[in-house]
């Protein structure tokens, strides 16, 4: 019997020995074009092996990742590994630092895992990550003891094509604020006693505040906008891998059964902190532990910033025990701070504090409830020492640029196509002095490496990969060059990437990367990114007349033709272009050069302001002008044409005066002048009513692409 035993025993231990022994861990994922129902009709989707998220990829520390990735779809993708540290080839950003995958191909990435911890997965092409291609990626320590634990993979989902997104948020519509009812109107304003906030806020040239820039018609806890996990009992610590693997949306962490407390982030371990709530930035991954106090299901929430969806699950099984939802934002008194820290140039005024790291939310005076405890990065300490090798630092100090009005994000003012590689060396430590100097949350990215946060705990400063900069923050980074080829750092918000707010970390002397075999053409395919160019049209049909533009726009240049053209001789018709470029980090400035041409049956000869015999019932002249956005977003056009005479106008689009009502003008100096309204209906379809000095008063439709 004894030896029976030892028999037993020494094959267990065999066994248990060649079970947590380094192995190529293989995985096929297959990547797809797909239809999911939602809201009653069938949507377009990108699948990987046939679902939304894409399978979790479990792997144990030590252990060879071998992964084929079979492209199914008629478009190339390309799948990034965030987070992980591995050889700059397989990194997955195509035409950086891997190939692309094409239509019909199979990419095999294959690399040992030199970390633990909670990571995930995406396409890094064009917009396919929003349109569902995202998964989680654990690895999980060697020799650890069995934990109870849930995966849980958060991600924002839109009905729309997030290139039409993409569009329209280029395009300043507020469509979105229409559908998150977030429009602070000047209705608003009054009812709420904020019209001189509102007034101030538009005499500083700033559109209505916000929180999140994109309507999502759903948010996802692994796909579900509510997961059930009745797996877990009584007396359970519950170890939860949060990812947030959502495009643009930052997420409130709050837990119904007690305090939540934060064990790692980013993947990497923390000396655990006990928190009431927490915010999860884009791309950001917590670990958590939470208690299961009783017989009962204790729901996990997961609110968006905005407010205005939230996701859950539930885990226990029994009666379900919610947390309380948070309320609806204080929008007005958020604009009301917001107004007291921008100039009139457009900058932020930090009136001298010294705010880094979360620790000042400036947005706490649009929150109604008492938050408890919240964690900030000053809270995180690593249990061992982070310092970095010895080697000499190269200090960049980056400022987070941009604006809302024409969505241009940059870094310095420079989008990624506008701006160098940065050259680093093997050996250098890079410290980066980072200042958001924009009004929104940037949820800082850093391919292939991790950086240390300087948060005051000295040689336990923790390690991170993505970093949350709030407005007006400034926060420094360092991290040692240890890899080669090059890697990219980014705002992971997707909108603001595809923008152009990023840089591409380069080291000197790298040996050729085989996936890359033309650098010089491929270097085009990233900057084509920032560069792409936006198209909007608008297009009035009512009872006096139609009248309309188009335009095309990038970052720095725009196109633009209008018109307007009457029923008959007495109102004629007019056309006017436009092609310039936008001068100054705000774009207020714009100057340009194009065609006016008009006709209507001619009247008695008339004169403009200037005293000039106006030629605006015959005119076929080329021009060239400034436009000018003044106080209270008045756009003020001055041009000379190519006859001599002159022309000055003062005009407005879109002064929200309700929810869904707009106000528009235009007066200029050859005494034209026109007024309307616009009531919006859906994203693409108003109805309309305006007055025009040239022809008369009209009523109809508006369609706004």
């Amino acid at each position: 019997m004894k030896r029976f035993l030892l028999t037993v025993i020494v094959l267990l231990s065999y066994y248990f020995a060649f079970s947590q022994a380094p192995r190529t861990v293989r995985y096929d994922l297959y990547v797809s074009d797909s239809m999911i129902h939602s809201h009653g009709k069938m949507i377009h989707a990108m699948v990987i092996n046939g679902g939304i998220p894409a399978p979790v990829l479990t792997f144990t520390e030590g252990d060879t990742a071998e992964i084929y990735v079979h492209n199914k779809m008629d478009m190339e993708t390309s799948v990034h590994w965030h987070g992980l540290i591995l050889p700059n080839r397989y990194d997955g950003v195509s035409y950086l630092t891997t190939a692309p995958i094409k239509a019909g191909e199979t990419h095999l990435y294959k690399f040992p895992l030199v970390q633990n911890g909670t990571y995930w997965y995406h396409s890094h092409t064009m917009f396919q990550e929003q349109s569902g291609m995202y998964g989680a990626f654990i690895i999980k320590k060697r020799n650890a003891p069995d934990q109870q634990e849930h995966t849980l993979l958060l991600s924002d989902w839109t009905n729309e094509n997030p290139v039409q997104v993409d569009r329209s948020l280029h395009m300043a519509t507020d469509w979105y604020g229409v559908r998150k009812n977030s429009v602070q109107s000047y209705a608003e304003a009054i009812r709420t006693g904020h019209f001189s906030t509102k007034v101030t806020n538009e005499w500083k040239r700033m559109m209505a505040m916000d929180v999140s820039d994109v309507y999502y018609d759903y948010l996802f806890s692994n796909g579900k906008p509510v997961e059930v996990q009745p797996q877990f009992k009584k007396g359970d610590k519950v170890r939860l891998r949060v990812v947030n693997g959502s495009s643009s949306t930052y997420f409130w962490l709050k837990y119904a059964g007690g305090k939540i407390t934060v064990v790692a982030n980013d993947g990497m371990d923390v000396e655990p902190v006990v928190v009431d709530r927490l915010i999860i930035g884009v791309a950001e991954t917590y670990d958590v532990e939470v208690d299961i106090p009783a017989d009962s299901s204790y729901e996990f929430l997961s609110t968006a910033e905005d407010r205005t969806r939230s996701t859950s699950v539930f885990l226990g099984e029994g009666p379900q025990q919610k947390a309380a939802p948070l309320p609806r934002l204080k929008y007005f008194e958020g604009m009301k701070m917001m107004n007291g820290m921008m100039k009139m140039n457009g900058q932020m005024d930090d009136m001298d504090m010294s705010m880094s790291l979360q620790q000042m939310d400036m947005n706490a005076v649009m929150y109604p409830e008492d938050p408890g405890v919240t964690l900030n990065y000053a809270m995180l300490r690593s249990p061992v020492k982070t310092t970095l090798p010895e080697g000499p630092v190269k200090e960049l100090h980056f400022n987070l640029t941009g604006n809302m009005n024409r969505y241009v994000w940059t870094i310095n003012n420079k989008t990624v196509s506008e701006s160098d590689k940065i050259l680093i060396k093997k050996g250098e430590n890079i410290r980066i002095v980072l200042y958001n100097g924009t009004m929104m949350r940037h949820p800082m990215h850093l391919h292939g490496h991790f950086f240390r946060v300087l948060n005051g705990q000295g040689e336990y400063s923790p390690l991170k990969n993505t970093l949350d900069i709030m407005p007006m923050e400034t926060d420094t980074l360092e991290f040692a060059a240890t890899e080669s080829g090059d890697w990219f750092f980014h705002c992971h918000i997707l909108y603001h990437m595809m923008s152009g707010m990023g840089r591409i970390f380069s080291y000197q002397d790298s040996p050729p990367n085989p996936e890359i075999p033309d650098p010089k053409k491929a270097i085009r395919k990233i900057y084509a990114d920032d560069r792409k160019i936006h198209s909007a049209a608008r297009i009035g049909l009512e009872s006096n007349s139609s009248d309309g533009e188009i335009l095309f726009a990038n970052t720095r240049y725009r196109f633009q033709t209008e018109w307007r053209a009457g029923y008959n001789g007495e109102n004629g018709y007019e056309t006017e272009s436009h092609f310039g470029r936008y001068i100054g980090q705000m774009q207020w400035l714009f100057p340009y050069i194009g065609w006016d041409m008009r006709y209507r049956r001619m009247h008695e000869p008339e004169k403009n302001l200037f005293g000039q015999v106006s030629t605006k019932n015959r005119r076929n002249v080329l021009h060239a002008g400034l436009e000018y956005t003044l106080p209270m977003l008045i756009v003020a056009d001055a041009s000379v044409d190519t006859d001599g005479r002159l022309r000055f106008q003062l005009s407005r689009e879109d002064v929200p005066v309700t929810r869904r009502l707009r106000f528009n003008f235009m007066v200029n100096t050859d005494k034209e002048y026109m007024a309307g309204f616009r009531y919006i209906m859906t994203k693409y379809f108003s109805f309309s009513t305006h007055y025009d000095s040239d022809m008369g008063l009209g009523a109809g439709i508006t369609i706004t692409y």
